[in-house]
């Protein structure tokens, strides 16, 4: 049995251009704006919960929450999460399948999680560098960015109304 599955619809498809790129990461990061958010408010509930309110107030005056690892390591999984689910379920978050481009292997099927950790980790270092690596695809011959070549994986354009569902 592949370790990988095949993608629907199959096909050679061109590799997605720049603009439906930042579209997509736009779309996803009003998302991702959101799922923090939410990861955000159930920590607070249940520090209240564990603390008391009065006990987490005085922490927070105190400056003893700012920073605080667990928080950030929660938000950070809560990304990787969001994104590993999509990218190697059906090769779209909800912002690519808006934007009718999915990643994928060159054999067109899934990303397995180990494309996808590389393909998360790769991307947040690409904007790091001031998006050199997002914007990489301009002048890269076949058009990927520093994640896609890291994840071994590629983005497409899928043909139109084969995308939303």
């Amino acid at each position: 049995m592949s370790r990988h599955h095949q993608l629907l619809p199959q096909g050679d498809f061109p590799a997605a251009g720049l603009p439906r790129r930042l579209a997509a990461t736009f779309y996803d990061s009003l998302l991702c704006i959101a799922l923090l958010m939410v990861v955000t408010l159930v920590y607070k509930l249940i520090q209240i919960a564990i603390l008391g309110e009065e006990r987490l107030r005085q922490l927070s005056d105190a400056g003893a929450l700012d920073g605080d690892p667990l928080l950030s390591t929660l938000l950070l999984l809560s990304l990787f999460a969001f994104f590993a689910k999509f990218w190697t379920h059906n090769g779209q978050t909800l912002g690519m399948q808006v934007w009718g481009i999915r990643v994928q292997n060159a054999d067109g099927t899934a990303i397995d999680l180990w494309q996808a950790l590389l393909r998360f980790l790769i991307a947040i270092i690409s904007w790091l560098c001031l998006g050199l690596g997002v914007l990489w695809p301009l002048w890269d011959k076949q058009k990927r960015s520093w994640h896609d070549m890291y994840s071994g994986s590629c983005l497409v354009q899928l043909p139109k109304g084969v995308h939303k569902k």
